[in-house]
């Protein structure tokens, strides 16, 4: 009974390993042409399929021959369907390792920013050699490579089909040479920069000393303007409430009539602001009183409110209003004596 289970088992395992290894072998054929599209389609309809297998001398996964190849298109579909970022070739290289070698090629927008976000802890994880990707990329910096292979010696290669070459040993090398001539060039420097230091000190005080300078001379204009505008408007403020006086006085209390035929217009009428509103006129009777001091503001308003009651306006320019404006004054005198009114109602 159980050697027959065990052959049972057996038959099952063995007719199930061919396929997936059929499978298997048809995402490394997609993944090393970059047949992007195929490679999709394929996975759609296996979605369970395992990707972190390796296979070959070096060990290596789907992901990180998509490395190798600087495909970035592939390398975000493995990504997406849960291909390991961690996963060591037979150097212990992670594919993040790989995508550090592309930078060389231009590719790091394409292979290591997708990788480093997929997986952030991957920069740090260690080759047999003690090197991270972390390592590879700052030592590769774009000015570091850029000046590196200017002047670099003229054994200085690195081809990716080299298999047998220590990645680790060579970017090693690559970071000695560099910071050994850039230690000489700070050597350099360093005896001409006490001078330059001081000089560059010296002429940020001065750049300082000149901005406060400026800075306080500009708030005091500004301060000065603020001022002169104060002045201005009290004047003008002043110039209208005496102008508003004098014609009350020509207007109420003189017989002398304005209009044609002894008559007075809407524009013969004494209004504090001929052409603003109620609360600009109301504000040109008022300027100047004291409203804090609720007893002297009180009588200024009720002075007001004698002059421009309806009432008592009727009584000394109703006999001499022209016909034609005669409702458009009576209709503003009004409106004057209402605001005032409610002004007076908010003192109590």
């Amino acid at each position: 009974m159980r050697f027959q289970i065990f052959l049972s088992l057996w038959s099952v395992t063995s007719s199930w390993f061919p396929m997936v290894k059929r499978k298997q072998r048809r995402v490394l054929r997609y993944v090393e042409e970059g047949s992007l599209m195929k490679l999709k389609s394929f996975l759609r309809k296996h979605k369970d399929l395992e990707l972190n297998f390796t296979q070959g001398k070096k060990h290596r996964s789907p992901l990180h021959i998509a490395c190798s190849h600087g495909d970035d298109a592939v390398l975000r579909l493995l990504l997406k369907h849960g291909a390991d970022t961690l996963q060591p070739d037979r150097n212990g290289d992670t594919p993040l390792h790989l995508a550090a070698k592309r930078v060389l090629k231009h590719a790091y927008d394409d292979l290591v920013v997708p990788l480093r976000k997929n997986c952030p802890e991957a920069m740090d994880i260690s080759n047999k050699a003690g090197v991270t990707p972390h390592d590879l990329l700052q030592w590769m910096k774009p000015d570091i490579l850029y000046e590196y292979v200017l002047f670099a010696p003229d054994d200085f290669v690195w081809d990716d089909k080299d298999d047998e070459v220590d990645f680790g040993d060579w970017a090693d090398r690559i970071r000695r040479e560099y910071f050994a001539k850039q230690r000489a060039k700070e050597q350099r420097e360093a005896a001409s920069s006490g001078q330059k230091r001081s000089k560059r000190r010296k002429e940020t005080e001065e750049d300082e000393r000149s901005r406060r300078e400026l800075r306080a001379r500009l708030e005091r204009e500004h301060e000065e303007y603020l001022q002169r505008a104060a002045r201005k408007e009290e004047e003008t403020r002043q110039g209208r409430k005496r102008r508003y006086e004098e014609r009350c006085a020509t207007t109420f209390h003189c017989s002398s009539s304005k209009g044609p035929e002894g008559l007075l217009g809407y524009d013969d009428i004494p209004w504090p602001a001929p052409r603003g509103s109620l609360e600009e006129m109301v504000g040109v009777m008022l300027h100047g009183a004291d409203r804090s001091d609720s007893t002297v503001f009180r009588k200024v308003l009720r002075r007001q409110q004698a002059v421009w009651h309806p009432d008592k306006f009727v009584q000394r320019c109703g006999g001499r209003l022209q016909e034609s404006d005669r409702q458009r004054i009576l209709d503003t005198v009004t409106g004057l004596s209402q605001e005032l009114n409610r002004l007076a109602q908010n003192l109590r």
